[in-house]
């Protein structure tokens, strides 16, 4: 395939000679993916933004793995399907647990460099979550790995260049369209990150608003459990700055408006969050731990004018991580051939109803791998292609839209909340909303105050596909 070179002095394609595997999304997902697959293929990665700069560098926590003494793959899987709440798959789980050690050995051997300690967050009986550079976990990893693909010859990355819709042939997808240009693949792996800008008060930036998830759900693969979205119990009040669940691990304290502590700083984030909300703020004490172990955190709340040295931070529930999204076996493989998923924008079933603290950094490294290997066995294209279609309008992502799933779809939700929501503008907002009305139940992430209970009739996950009725299905 021929080069040439962009402004920024990095290649892209100069012709539509197709890749053998086009890769979606700058983040740990799909740069760890791109990197196993590229010993033996052509990647081409594509990026709405700097590749050095991916949702995956804000990630604070850490990456848990069975790597303790004290610890083993089964105990971490216990954790996770403990979290889960009857509904993680227990195959990925599995395979997510029984393969952790070795991506961090692939990360040692990549070069990146963790602490010598390991962290202990909610949900977890060990330690056993490794981190590198106290909270700076995510832009560590994400960093080596974004040098290591814009390095490799076999992986030209597109930076700036964002997806406008995949690009279907029959039944098969052969690659995607972007507001410049149709781009051919043999196989096309989206790790496209989830959704959680979509709320009013969230931890991600802007840009986390589902698109892969509704681009995949418009070229005929099946999505899942987006009631799930996962709110972190403590971001800074009135900011999207993430004070991590490791500062609690290290022993910080929740304290309410009199001082007191009111719940278990390391109860799964769902039960955290609800005791939050419920009193409207909390504040997190960090006065007594060693802050020292996470120097860029604490100055981030320096800057903010916090000195948490002498005074507790006050701190809210925020959206944080889309727990379901493309549906996808263990392989990444999708329900459209030659469309893949891995990362936040996959739904394996692996968190169930609730993801385990520091298990999203994980999954992106083993599913991300899965992803690529698998993608690897796609037939060629047919010599002749089709004219794209022409992609779907964008739907602005407005300050009322966002407003409205915090009031309507956020910590607790109704029956009468999520109808109102199933007539908004927006594709997600929709397929989110139509997720929660089918759960009649609580459960993990998602709290229905008029079904306040578990039921074991929706021990499933809520399947939607284009032109159908949702459907409950069980994933083993």
């Amino acid at each position: 395939m021929s080069r040439k070179p962009t402004t920024n002095g990095r290649a892209t394609t100069a012709s539509e000679a197709p890749a053998d595997l086009l890769v979606v999304g700058g983040g740990v997902a799909g740069l760890f993916a791109a990197l196993c697959a590229a010993s033996d293929a052509h990647v081409l990665v594509l990026a709405k933004g700097p590749l050095l700069a991916s949702t995956s560098s804000l990630a604070q926590g850490g990456i848990a793995a069975a790597v303790g003494e004290d610890d083993s793959p089964v105990l971490h899987a216990e954790d996770t399907l403990r979290t889960g709440r009857g509904l993680s798959r227990p195959s990925a789980v599995a395979a997510l647990t029984g393969e952790a050690p070795a991506r961090i050995r692939d990360l040692v051997e990549l070069g990146v460099e963790f602490d010598a300690d390991l962290g202990l967050e909610g949900g977890h009986g060990r330690r056993r979550v490794v981190h590198a550079g106290g909270a700076a976990t995510g832009d560590r990893v994400a960093r080596r790995l974004a040098e290591l693909v814009l390095e490799h010859p076999r992986i030209e990355v597109a930076e700036g260049e964002r997806m406008r819709a995949l690009w279907t042939n029959g039944d098969r997808c052969v690659g995607v369209v972007t507001e410049r240009r149709p781009l051919p693949a043999r196989a096309t792996l989206l790790a496209t990150g989830g959704a959680a800008a979509l709320w009013q008060r969230t931890t991600n930036p802007p840009g986390a608003v589902g698109d892969g998830i509704a681009a995949a759900y418009r070229a005929g693969a099946a999505v899942a459990d987006l009631e799930l979205t996962q709110f972190h119990p403590t971001a800074l009040v009135d900011s999207s700055l993430l004070l991590s669940e490791a500062l609690r691990g290290e022993g910080a304290l929740l304290l309410d408006e009199h001082g007191e502590r009111f719940t278990d700083e390391l109860a799964p984030r769902d039960v955290v969050a609800r005791e939050i909300d419920a009193r409207g703020t909390a504040l997190l004490d960090l006065r007594e731990i060693d802050r020292a172990r996470f120097p860029g955190l604490m100055g981030r709340l320096a800057e903010q004018g916090f000195d948490p040295a002498a005074t507790p931070i006050p701190v809210a529930p925020a959206a944080h991580y889309t727990v379901g999204g493309i549906v996808t076996d263990l392989g990444g493989r999708t329900e459209l051939a030659g469309l893949y998923a891995a990362g936040e924008c996959a739904a394996t079933g692996v968190h169930g109803a609730n993801r385990l603290a520091s298990n999203s950094l994980l999954e992106c490294l083993v599913f991300g791998r899965r992803a690529a290997l698998a993608a690897l066995g796609e037939p060629g294209l047919p010599a002749r292609l089709p004219d794209p279609a022409p992609a779907a309008p964008d739907e602005p992502v407005t300050p009322e839209l966002r407003a409205a799933l915090w009031r309507d779809c956020g910590l607790a939700r109704d029956g009468a909340g999520l109808e109102r929501l199933l007539e908004a503008p927006h594709l997600l907002t929709r397929l989110t909303a139509e997720c929660a009305l089918v759960r009649e139940e609580s459960r993990g992430a998602h709290f229905r105050v008029d079904f306040p209970a578990e039921d074991g009739a929706f021990e499933r996950h809520v399947v939607l596909r284009r032109g159908a009725e949702p459907v409950l299905e069980a994933w083993r």
